[in-house]
């Protein structure tokens, strides 16, 4: 799925102009785990926003709703099962009802793993990453909020899941920055192109739509595979820029990727709905970051 090329398109037909620069990194960082898996704490880092009452519908099926955004790493305990939806950003909702948190988070494979020793064990706080578009605010801000978190659990290595194409640059951003202070990385993703482009240590690429990076919803056997695949990679890996493809495939419709971001597919009456819809939610966007700083700043 040609995520890069598909977005570039699809703003420069809703009249947007100079497309949207990508991180892209020639030199990648590369940690070596200094534990055998069974013996490593690792910890989850998720673009998912916890559920937030009285800011509309955030539940399966729901609209774009940019109210639950959040702007600031976060940690949070594992234990109760944490409330976590993806409301807030572009998955493919023509494909992906997020009805199945197993299908974002990981939590209930990892914890599976620990469970029969292949992992040493889960980090009892899991970390929320913002979806940024600005990368100077991911490498310098939140990055650093995140490795500062990771350090105080005594991670040893990472499982990162983004959701939305901006998501998969931010945790991209956020892998460099732990593997540079040794915390081993592995990405379970589903836009291989964007993730490439930038350069990780190392991907576990899951062909499926926006908002499944870890594995079929409501198939417990699939997430359980893909989660031992990628904490695989945190030893198999001898080397940056390490893709391995899970071989799941989508359960749903068979053409799913010709749906997402695809503007051939818009009358001229819906590509200025898109515009109008677009403009409102950046402008909504704007606003909700405005009152977060103001609040934090008090």
């Amino acid at each position: 799925m040609p995520y890069m090329e598909r977005i570039r398109n699809y703003y420069q037909i809703l009249g947007y102009g100079a497309p949207y620069e990508w991180a892209q990194h020639d030199d990648v960082p590369f940690a070596s785990p200094q534990k055998p898996l069974s013996e490593m704490r690792i910890g989850i880092v998720t673009t998912a926003a916890p559920f937030q009452p009285g800011k509309g519908d955030q539940g399966p099926r729901a609209p774009y709703n940019g109210a639950p955004k959040f702007f600031q790493v976060y940690a949070d305990a594992i234990d109760p099962l944490p409330d976590l939806r993806i409301a807030h950003i572009a998955i493919d909702r023509a494909h992906t009802t997020a009805s199945d948190i197993a299908s974002y988070f990981p939590l209930a494979a990892l914890m599976k793993l620990a469970a029969a020793g292949y992992i040493g064990s889960v980090s009892p706080r899991f970390y929320g990453l913002p979806t940024n578009r600005s990368k100077r605010t991911t490498r310098d801000i939140d990055s650093k909020a995140l490795l500062a978190f990771c350090q105080e659990d005594h991670v040893d290595a990472v499982v990162l899941v983004p959701n939305c194409p901006v998501c998969h640059q931010s945790v991209a951003l956020a892998a460099h920055c732990l593997e540079t202070a040794g915390i081993a990385t592995v990405i379970m993703g589903c836009a291989k192109d964007i993730i490439e482009h930038i350069g990780v240590p190392r991907l576990l690429f899951n062909d499926l739509p926006l908002g499944n990076a870890a594995g079929l919803p409501d198939d417990p056997a699939a997430q359980d595979l893909v989660a031992q695949l990628a904490v695989d990679m945190l030893v198999e890996a001898a080397a940056p820029r390490s893709t391995k493809q899970s071989p799941l495939i989508w359960s749903g419709a068979a053409d799913w990727k010709k749906d997402y971001s695809n503007a051939a597919l818009l009358s001229t009456d819906e590509i200025a709905e898109r515009r109008a819809e677009f403009d409102r939610v950046k402008a909504a966007a704007s606003a909700i970051k405005s009152a977060s700083k103001t609040s934090s700043s008090s």
